[in-house]
């Protein structure tokens, strides 16, 4: 999860006055995406097996599948 601008090849959500940018391709993998608050960063939970360490971070240089 990073902060990005959208592209051609993004969709765009508008959630409760936030904005997500996703791949479409990944979207298509992932079916849905659900992002959620910790208090420690952000947890991401998708139908896309993401690891044991998941993907999440505290602050916007954290990223998936590195």
């Amino acid at each position: 999860m990073a902060l990005d601008e959208p592209k051609d090849t993004d969709d765009q959500f508008d959630v409760k006055g936030l904005k997500f940018v996703v791949d479409k391709e990944f979207m298509e993998k992932a079916e849905t995406i659900k992002v959620d608050f910790t208090g420690m960063g952000f947890h991401l939970d998708s139908s896309i097996d993401l690891g044991e360490s998941g993907c999440g971070s505290c602050g916007s240089g954290g990223s998936c599948g590195d």
